[in-house]
């Protein structure tokens, strides 16, 4: 497991920055973009094709998206294996893609397995801006 879990994360933060830099281009989003920018990357992602995610903004420097369902998870369930623990994927992952869209958000995880917060479906990310100063 260490060693997929390894290469995953090799795999994904390459990905994660290819996806962006497409979806930034393809939709003209800006570099400094912001919060409203990331939004729109997300929808836009394949994971939202893939997963029902739900995207909250409890402020104007706070986006948060939670996995409302994962694909990944509910296969592991179905087959009577142990929950996937993508947490360490998911802290290269999520702000290798919110940086490429713009540099100035920071990434949180809130729930991730194999720590997941009660009432939370699988995974959730906090993004906020943060300006230079």
């Amino acid at each position: 497991m260490d060693a997929a879990l390894a290469m995953d994360r090799r795999v994904w933060e390459q990905f994660a920055v290819i996806e962006a830099w497409r979806i930034k281009e393809r939709l003209v989003l800006p570099d400094k973009g912001g919060l409203d920018a990331l939004e729109i990357a997300f929808k836009n992602r394949l994971i939202s094709l893939l997963n029902d995610l739900e995207i909250l903004r409890p402020d104007e420097k706070t986006l948060i998206v939670t996995l409302k369902t994962c694909r990944v998870q509910a296969a592991r369930k179905r087959k009577g294996m142990p929950e996937f623990p993508c947490r360490s994927v998911g802290i290269v992952e999520f702000p290798a893609f919110a940086r490429t869209i713009d540099t100035r958000i920071k990434t949180a995880c809130l729930s991730c397995p194999p720590k997941t917060l009660p009432g939370t479906p699988y995974c959730s990310w906090k993004f906020t801006l943060e300006e230079a100063g």
